[in-house]
């Protein structure tokens, strides 16, 4: 389901939480980009791009924004399952955790009041992502 087929628009509730999920993605980017190292700073980035993604007035990128909600849900259940197996255990490591999981809960939020089951909406894109192959493949067979 997109925004217009819930009958919903974009209300100051939902501004809100958009502008925590990127303010807590800025967030986590900024602690990962102070570490040092290539590992961080990569983690960083993807974080600024996950931002931006977020936010991005490109139609393509509003059409497909479950699948950047999903993208970064499991880039930070990702991160926080790296840092558990690998370290290190110091404050600034908890707080950015910390950021992390509010940062799932808020997305995975935002992911319902826009998009509604999770499950539903992939269905919906395969089926129309097959019914546009098997155009495609129709229309290729016929020249």
């Amino acid at each position: 389901m997109t925004v217009r087929s819930l009958g919903r628009s974009f209300s100051a509730v939902d501004a809100l939480i958009r502008l925590a999920i990127v303010g807590l993605t800025l967030a986590t980017a900024y602690i990962h980009s102070t570490l040092g190292g290539l590992l961080f700073t990569l983690n960083a980035v993807g974080y600024l791009t996950f931002a931006f993604a977020m936010v991005a007035p490109i139609a393509s990128a509003s059409r497909f924004r479950w699948l950047i909600r999903a993208g970064l849900v499991g880039y930070g259940a990702a991160t926080i399952i790296g840092w558990a197996l690998q370290g290190p255990f110091y404050s600034t490591a908890y707080i950015a955790k910390g950021i992390e999981v509010a940062l799932i809960a808020l997305v995975a939020i935002d992911f319902v009041r826009f998009d509604g089951n999770p499950i539903n909406v992939v269905r919906r894109d395969l089926r129309d992502a097959m019914a546009w192959l098997r155009g495609r493949r129709t229309g290729l067979a016929s020249a």
